[in-house]
Order: C-alpha cells, then structure tokens, then sequence
C-alpha cells in the first residue's frame, strides 16, 4: 500500500512546491537544499516570511503538477496521454 518515493521525485512533481503554498499562509515552508547536480542533500521545515510564489514560480509549479497529475492518471487508470 506504501511505495517509498525520493524527495527529488516529490519536488519535480510539483507537489514540494503546492504543500509549500500551503504552508505559506501560517509562515512556514518545506525547505530543500538542492545541489548543482539536481540531487537534494538536506529537507526540513522552516519559518518563512513567504506568503506565496512569484509568477513565474506559480507558472512552473502549475505545469509540473498538471504533468505529475496526467502521468499518474495513465499510469494508474489507464488514461492515454492527449
């Protein structure tokens, strides 16, 4: 029922960035330290003065969430990718 998944994975997902848009209205984030290589050596909540995300961040973030969605969409029920 459980399937172990990397924090790498749940950030390019869009999902690190949507639980963070959350978390933003009471002051806090999920913070990931990511390398130059792309790999992520640290994750911990913080405190945040953030309210949010820039345009250009809720544009990305939006775009690999609808990805992440229509990927597991087809891969779980089958949809075919339009």
């Amino acid at each position: 029922m459980i399937e172990v998944r990397t924090w790498e994975e749940f950030r390019r997902s869009g999902l690190l960035w949507w639980v963070n848009r959350g978390l933003h209205l009471f002051g806090w984030a999920i913070v990931a330290k990511v390398e130059d290589d792309g790999s992520i050596s640290a994750i911990y909540p913080a405190r945040t003065q953030y309210r949010g995300f820039d345009s250009q961040a809720e544009a990305e973030g939006f775009a690999a969430l609808n990805a992440h969605m229509l990927a597991n969409a087809a891969a779980q029920l089958g949809v075919t990718k339009e």
